[in-house]
């Protein structure tokens, strides 16, 4: 019970004080977007904050890791997550499929975990290219925060290590059909002599979150942080808070995946019972996990959240969803669906 009341205090600070500011500054880079020349870069930058604006809103709750520094945190995710949205939107949905491109275009994200570093030309192989300076805000908004933090040094490497599986991730996964599953499986082979219970898809899925991102600049954002806590953050977020992560954000967009011929790496189960069976073992390591970790109760939430949040989306609607979810939510206890119809109301009022 106490632990519910703690993890209940959370969510309504997270409500309360963290939605207005998240709400703040996805306004601001809504009306920078709106401001683009090119008429398709601006149509991908307002429909990634737009449909994707609840990215922002969930990764925001490292805002509330304790200790950090809580409105730069804010500014940081939300610049950070909306270029992840934005390049997603730029390899996924204006018919370009050139590798090259895609690496070139996601140097952004490099770029703004490296203060010091030069900008690029992110758009030098893309075939739209004035964005009006929208990208480059983004990145610029990223290194301004983190300026700010103080341990971030420390934990710079493995920010930067879990960056490039990104991008290498995105660079792969949008060639063509005829290609990328080929390509993202020889990417993936190597890595899993170090994941021997992960599929290549499962590894991949790991690969695409931003929450060990979050995760690492929050606990860098004070100082007299023990460095010890930097690969312990690693070997829970990746892969397992990860993998569960973008394994839901899979598992809500089947449907909407296969009529768009999109990639989707909950389909390489062979059904409903694999999806259930392989969901509920990443919820499971992750909450084992968590609750060995510095500040337990928060990671708790977190991981209970993410099942909160994307499955009370109403993509989940579907018969054979609604049984895995319903699993899943067992699996999660009484206080993970305790926040499952806290966001089932959030979403009705159109706050999420």
């Amino acid at each position: 019970m106490n632990s519910l009341l703690s993890e209940g205090k959370l969510i309504a600070r997270f409500i309360k004080e963290i939605f207005p500011l998240v709400h703040h500054a996805l306004s601001r880079w809504e009306e920078y977007g709106a401001k683009i020349p090119d008429p398709v870069l601006k149509t991908q930058a307002l429909a990634s904050l737009k449909n994707k604006k609840f990215h922002c809103q969930g990764g925001s709750i490292y805002a509330l890791y304790p200790k950090a520094d809580q409105a730069r945190m804010v500014s940081f995710i939300v610049a950070f997550q909306t270029i992840s949205d934005y390049l997603d939107n730029l390899c996924d949905r204006t018919g370009c499929e050139d590798e090259r491109s895609f690496r070139q275009l996601h140097l952004a994200m490099k770029e703004a975990l490296e203060p010091d570093l030069p900008l690029s030309d992110y758009y030098l192989y893309y075939p739209y290219q004035s964005d009006g300076g929208y990208l480059k805000a983004l990145v610029q908004e990223c290194r301004r925060c983190l300026t700010f933090f103080p341990s971030y040094g420390l934990a710079a490497k493995e920010v930067q290590f879990l960056v490039s599986l990104y991008t290498d991730l995105q660079s792969l996964k949008h060639l063509g059909r005829d290609i990328r599953e080929e390509r993202l499986k020889q990417w993936a082979g190597p890595y899993l002599k170090d994941y021997p219970q992960l599929s290549p898809w499962e590894f991949s899925a790991a690969t695409g979150s931003t929450l060990g991102v979050f995760m690492l600049v929050a606990w860098a954002s004070q100082e007299q942080r023990e460095t010890k806590e930097i690969g312990e953050i690693i070997t829970v977020y990746f892969p397992f808070i990860s993998a569960l992560h973008i394994l839901l954000d899979y598992f809500i967009d089947q449907r909407e995946d296969l009529v768009e011929g999109d990639l989707n790496f909950v389909s390489y189960y062979e059904g409903a019972e694999e999806t259930a069976e392989r969901l509920c073992y990443f919820l499971k390591e992750s909450l084992v996990r968590t609750s060995r970790m510095r500040y337990p109760i928060f990671q708790d939430t977190v991981v209970k959240g993410l099942l909160a949040l994307y499955l009370s989306d109403q993509k989940v609607n579907h018969p054979v969803h609604q049984g895995i979810a319903k699993k899943l939510l067992a699996q999660g206890g009484w206080s993970c669906q305790t926040w499952y119809h806290l966001c089932k109301q959030l979403r009705r009022y159109k706050m999420i």
